[in-house]
């Protein structure tokens, strides 16, 4: 484990993609620098940029304010806050703006705010005059440890999450710790569940130091700075070995197959955050493994533990107004990306810091594991 960062100094990870190599610049403060940043990297391009309400009220006039120092004119693109901005009349209303905002291929759309955010204009610029470049401004935890880096950008369809995009590597992402102030306690705690994971996928010694440290990564300061840097290297480590998802990578999805379809079962809302569900999909990946023999209970428990003690749901009850059915679960894990040809795919674990893809599961299996969930109590 590195040593702790020190509140003071700027951290870089890099994501060694060859010729789509790009940095993750890590510190507090960093958005100030935005303007010297993209004039450095893109000398003379205009920018666009991408936020939604609530963002562009706390911080987009200090993004362009940063813009203005460095002489760069923006446009700036706002959309409604929350998950379901990733849909259709969203993404064409950003592509149109774009294009109205006479942004050219040597130009430059900024993406400021969360995942939601990150994943719209990431898939717009992909699309807009086949294919703009773009830079990351993630303004919350789960947006800085994870959706931020690695390419994947998209929208939602009525069959599930993420199921319409593109990779599209940024060529720069700004993680400002300072960002995370503003954001509710709520919101911070879903986002914890992205750092929870990297520890219990594949880095014990990590999860280990946030069962001892987590209240300090909530506090802010050296601590939370630290854990967002072992996040950011390890997802850069397994992206730049698999860029497209076609092996490893998908290690990175533990709790998103169960998490994915809790979440559109309950309509993308406020109901059930994104790291809310990841959580619970977290936890039932545990326990499905531990059903199946792979891992010792005690493991699994510790698991859950830890997620419930930051205050992240880890119980199909705790679902507000209820999870949604076996069937209609059953309906979405079968739309999953890691389905192939009809055979259903799970991220799941031998121990914690052990997790695995398990190909070849059997449909009426899940289907019984999640009827006995939704009855426990």
């Amino acid at each position: 484990m590195t040593a702790l960062l020190r509140q003071t100094e700027a951290n870089v990870v890099k994501v060694a993609l060859h010729e789509r190599a790009y940095d993750i610049a890590i510190g507090r403060g960093l958005l100030a620098g935005l303007g010297e940043r993209i004039k450095s990297l893109r000398p003379n391009a205009r920018v666009a940029i991408v936020a939604d309400e609530t963002v562009a009220k706390i911080y987009l006039g200090a993004a362009e304010a940063a813009l203005i120092s460095s002489g760069i004119n923006s446009a700036c693109i706002i959309v409604p806050a929350g998950e379901n901005s990733k849909n259709y009349p969203t993404f064409e209303n950003v592509c149109e703006s774009i294009i109205a905002a006479r942004i050219e291929r040597n130009d430059l759309i900024i993406a400021l705010g969360g995942g939601v955010i990150g994943d719209l204009a990431g898939f717009a610029a992909s699309c807009v005059r086949r294919g703009l470049d773009f830079v990351q401004v993630p303004t919350t935890l789960l947006a800085q440890v994870d959706s931020s880096v690695g390419g994947k950008t998209g929208i939602n369809s009525r069959h599930g999450k993420n199921l319409i995009g593109a990779f599209h590597q940024p060529i720069l992402v700004i993680v400002d710790t300072a960002l995370l102030d503003t954001l509710p306690k709520r919101e911070f705690r879903a986002g914890y569940a992205e750092v929870a994971k990297y520890g219990l996928l594949a880095d014990a010694a990590f999860f280990a130091w946030l069962e001892r440290n987590w209240q300090d990564v909530f506090e802010g300061g050296p601590a939370r700075e630290h854990a967002i840097a072992v996040c950011c290297r390890g997802k850069a480590c397994i992206v730049a070995r698999d860029e497209r998802e076609t092996g490893e990578r998908a290690l990175l999805n533990l709790g998103h197959t169960f998490g994915h379809a809790l979440e559109a079962g309950c309509g993308f809302s406020d109901r059930l955050l994104h790291g809310e569900a990841v959580a619970l999909g977290i936890t039932l990946a545990f326990e499905f493994s531990s059903q199946r023999g792979l891992i010792a209970a005690t493991e699994t428990a510790r698991a859950r533990a830890h997620l419930a003690a930051v205050g992240l749901p880890t119980n199909l009850k705790d679902v507000p107004g209820g999870a949604p059915g076996a069937d209609l679960l059953m309906e979405l894990i079968t739309q999953d990306k890691k389905v192939r040809r009809g055979t259903l795919a799970f991220i799941l674990v031998r121990g914690i810091g052990q997790a695995f893809i398990e190909n070849n599961v059997g449909a009426a299996e899940v289907r019984t594991f999640l009827t006995e969930k939704l009855v426990e109590r």
